[in-house]
């Protein structure tokens, strides 16, 4: 140690220090301003955020020392400037690539924590988590892809062959595009669907047939819980090419429809009483509509609508089950006569009466 410290310049070694500790000082400033605006109520961090940005931040700064003269002088090694300058640039680059990807999950955690989408009223909710889950794979795929650009682009020999490669490949890129145009379209999709957002997450769809909430949103495909726990996976383009029914697009609340088949001869203004009594009978009616309408009228049979409301589907569809058994279940004790049946109409000919 005595003969290392024999051999340095002082000067280098004073210089070394000053960097150091000057690059600390730089480092506890901007740790103390994060954790003094992170505690004020305007600008509050989620818990975590101080250690996701520091450690990228120290990285940061440890590239910048890496740089510097004094680093290579103090440890007489100033033949290898280029590897120590291509060491601090791709340090700084990576660094600074990971407290951009930390400050987007900061970013999100805030915005996302002030809604919930487990209250009754929740499309707001579910709109700003659908655009930040989306908006961030983007932003993240983004960032990662052009600070892996600018770490082959460091280099000089990897960035003449980009060019002379990129010079070259002209045709080569078009049978590329061709052949990449349907997965580009469907990334495409997915930034649609994240802004004018057709589906939101926990949205209630009808998509080929089948009943279920968007459990999950990305680039490329979109996550279906089906009511028996089932899940589709629909690619995204399929939510911007074809019809489908989203029945929370502006709100959660929706009417339910039961049908009933009687005869004739039904008393409606009694099917009508019944109802308003089992609607008043369950919290699943939320008191908004209650209507009992003929609808058609057929040969054998009339058709009644039932029309009710409810706060969302999956209490719409436990309100419509228990209308309908209640009122089939009014008709067979009270109205027996009331339910379609088909009638067969007997007549004696004039001929056999005579013959008898």
């Amino acid at each position: 140690m005595n003969t290392f410290f024999d051999t340095v310049p002082k000067s280098a070694l004073y210089l070394f220090l000053a960097s150091t500790l000057g690059i600390l000082i730089a480092y506890w400033v901007v740790s103390f301003f994060i954790k003094k605006y992170g505690k004020d109520p305007k600008y509050l961090l989620p818990n975590g955020a101080f250690r996701k940005i520091s450690r990228p931040i120290l990285f940061i700064f440890l590239s910048i020392l890496i740089r510097s003269q004094s680093l290579r002088t103090l440890f007489q090694v100033e033949h290898h400037e280029y590897w120590f300058k291509k060491t601090s640039t791709i340090l700084f680059i990576v660094s600074v690539t990971w407290l951009l990807l930390n400050l987007l999950k900061i970013a999100k955690s805030i915005v996302v924590n002030n809604y919930d989408v487990n209250v009754k009223n929740n499309l707001k909710a579910r709109q700003i988590y659908t655009q930040f889950n989306i908006l961030e794979r983007i932003l993240m795929i983004t960032i990662i892809i052009l600070a892996a650009g600018a770490v082959l682009m460091s280099f000089e020999s990897i960035r003449d062959l980009g060019v002379s490669i990129f010079a070259s490949a002209g045709v080569a890129g078009i049978i590329i595009g061709f052949s990449a145009q349907k997965m580009i379209g469907t990334v495409l999709a997915g930034i649609q669907i994240a802004i004018a957002q057709p589906i939101k997450i926990d949205d209630v769809v009808i998509v080929e047939g089948e009943w279920g909430r968007i459990e999950e949103i990305t680039l490329t495909y979109v996550v279906v819980k089906i009511w028996d726990k089932r899940r589709l996976i629909v690619p995204t383009p399929y939510f911007i090419e074809k019809p489908f029914q989203n029945w929370t697009k502006t709100s959660s609340d929706i009417l339910g429809t039961v049908f009933l088949y009687t005869d004739y001869n039904v008393s409606f203004d009694a099917l009508r009483e019944e109802l308003t009594k089992i609607l008043n009978s369950t919290d699943l009616w939320d008191k908004e509509v209650n209507v009992l309408q003929v609808t058609e009228s057929k040969q054998n049979s009339v058709e009644i609508r039932a029309l009710m409301s409810a706060k969302d589907s999956p209490t719409a569809w436990d309100l419509r089950v228990l209308v309908r058994e209640k009122l089939i279940t009014f008709l067979q004790q009270n109205y027996p006569e009331s339910i379609a049946r088909n009638r067969v109409l007997l007549e004696k000919s004039t001929d056999n009466n005579n013959n008898s």
